[in-house]
């Protein structure tokens, strides 16, 4: 017997080892056009930015982490608004 993995609310209850023996591969799920490989980015859907490696201090990025997921786009908006500021 499957168990649900959601309540009735919409709530995602945790996995259990059952439930980790019982998944498939992305492969024999999904169609092909839907497959990717696991790291692989998809298409675009603004402007490619520039990939770039910087130093900064632990405190900057311990401030942007602590904030949650996204730190790096805040990093990026914090240094266009110093731009339009400063520029």
């Amino acid at each position: 017997m499957t168990t649900q993995l959601t309540s009735k609310d919409g709530e995602v209850r945790e996995l259990n080892d059952d439930d980790v023996k019982d998944m498939r591969r992305m492969a024999e799920v999904l169609p092909t056009s839907l497959q990717r490989s696991i790291g692989q980015r998809g298409k675009q859907q603004a402007p490619t930015k520039v990939k770039t490696s910087i130093r900064l201090s632990p405190d900057v990025i311990d401030h942007f982490k602590q904030q949650g997921d996204g730190w790096q786009r805040r990093i990026d908006q914090a240094l266009k608004q110093y731009i339009r500021e400063h520029g």
